[in-house]
């Protein structure tokens, strides 16, 4: 018995025989791919289609996403068993990201057989399918449909909870997952969810009679106002539970209600730590910084919370009201320009940027803003002014250079643009553009040019007539 034997009987196009010693090498090695896709070959080349099936399913089992697999299952089903060939031809068309087209493959092969077994595995597919479009309904009755049959799996009650949630059903999700833990299906699997959606509900004795979360029970109790008891669970969790970030929440949560607030503080930045860039992080300072009569740090914080909740109108609002508290904090700043600009109003936006180049003369990020932004409306002169104060906090920069160069250029300020270019071809040495920016220098210096005023000096010079 060897691979080099079975392969010479299938040069030798002695293929039952090659098929025979393939078989005993598969046998000694039953995860060998090369000998499962070496089998399937040859069963479909001797006519043995129901082995072919087998072998073929097995590479399945190693590699679910092979395409050739499951148009060869395809070839073997087409005629003798159209559920089959329908459930694979969906499975093709899945893995190829067809959605729509695999759904109509499933729904098309539930007409083809009577197999409680089968029904239930093409509706759970086809709710699975539903979900991932997009469409809850439709994937909420495939589950529904479901729910009556005694062998189903534990997921279809969770994914219909689920699906609950997401179309804000909460007290449906509530029901379905009680449906399944009063019949003792996967109970393990079922507690927490169920509890947890107790506590979103407010059913609070409930969560804590089923739930074994010590930290659950926790928070139950301190949403019933029982700190004492509550503390003591939090005191009591292991290793394991203090190095998560729900200890930390809760702890938060219970030095804010004994009025701590600096204990809430420090326990917040801990969980921050575990969970970063969380809405509850923000949540919970600008709650304690409420308490603790800090309007300022307050509203800086609802603002973080509602960016990252995608509420920009509200951060920007909530921006404002600090900004009326303290107008010269950089950082807050800096996040009212990006925010106005993100939201449209380039205007206001560049009024903080203004302000922040006061505030910080050597803040090049918001003189470029500010440079970007007089060039777009036509105002070159201004944005001359802009650039020389962004070079003067950044020398180095090749790019400014040159485009000071051009900017002055185009004001016909000769004098400055020829200065700039001398700089820029000192500078950059090894550009690209050294020997064309070199060539137009010369062709400037020769050139006559008289200072031309930008557009908004034209404007206002005309509104200044007499």
């Amino acid at each position: 018995m060897s691979l080099q034997i079975a392969e010479q009987y299938e040069e030798n196009e002695q293929y039952d025989k090659a098929f025979e010693e393939y078989k005993k090498l598969h046998e000694a090695n039953p995860k060998d791919m090369n000998l499962i896709e070496r089998l399937g070959h040859l069963s479909m080349m001797l006519g043995k289609k129901n082995e072919a099936a087998d072998y073929y399913s097995k590479i399945l089992e190693f590699d679910a996403t092979n395409t050739m697999v499951y148009e060869q299952l395809m070839d073997i089903y087409q005629d003798n068993d159209r559920f089959k060939y329908y459930v694979y031809r969906g499975n093709l068309h899945s893995i190829e990201h067809k959605f729509e087209h695999a759904i109509n493959d499933f729904k098309k092969a539930l007409n083809h057989t009577q197999e409680e077994k089968d029904i239930i595995t093409t509706r759970f597919v086809l709710g699975s399918l539903y979900a991932q479009t997009g469409n809850n309904t439709k994937a909420i009755d495939e589950y529904l449909k479901l729910i009556d049959y005694e062998e189903i799996p534990s997921e279809t009650y969770l994914n219909l909870a689920n699906l609950y949630i997401a179309e804000d059903a909460l007290p449906s999700a509530i029901n379905i997952l009680e449906r399944a833990y009063s019949k003792g299906i996967a109970v393990d699997k079922i507690r927490e969810p169920l509890a947890q959606l107790y506590l979103k509900n407010n059913n609070l004795d409930k969560a804590i009679e089923i739930t074994k979360d010590e930290l659950l029970k926790a928070k139950c109790l301190l949403e019933q106002g029982d700190t004492y008891e509550a503390y003591k669970l939090i005191e009591k969790a292991d290793e394991k539970s203090k190095n998560t970030p729900n200890y930390y929440s809760l702890l938060a949560q219970y030095h804010y209600m004994q009025k701590d607030f600096d204990k809430a503080f420090e326990a917040v930045e801990e969980f921050d730590k575990l969970q970063k860039n969380s809405p509850l992080t923000y949540q919970m300072k600008a709650m304690i910084c409420e308490s603790q009569k800090d309007e300022y740090n307050a509203h800086v914080n609802w603002g973080k919370y509602n960016i990252i909740r995608g509420n920009k109108d509200i951060a920007i609002n909530e921006y404002l009201n600090a900004y009326q508290i303290k107008d010269n904090d950089p950082n807050l700043i800096t996040s009212l320009a990006i925010l106005l600009e993100e939201c449209g109003d380039k205007n206001h936006s560049m009024e903080f940027y203004e302000k922040l180049s006061n505030l910080e003369p050597n803040n090049t990020k918001a003189l470029e803003k500010l440079a970007n932004f007089r060039e777009s409306i036509g105002d070159y002169k201004a944005e001359c002014d802009y650039l020389e104060k962004w070079y003067e906090a950044d020398k180095r920069n090749y790019g400014l250079i040159k485009r000071l160069a051009q900017s002055y250029e185009k004001l016909k300020n000769k004098p400055s643009a020829v200065e700039f270019y001398k700089k820029y071809l000192q500078v950059a040495t090894t550009a690209q553009d050294y020997d064309a920016v070199k060539s137009h220098l010369a062709k400037l210096e020769n050139t006559e040019m008289a200072e031309e005023e930008g557009l908004i000096d034209k404007i206002l010079k005309f509104f200044n007539k007499d």
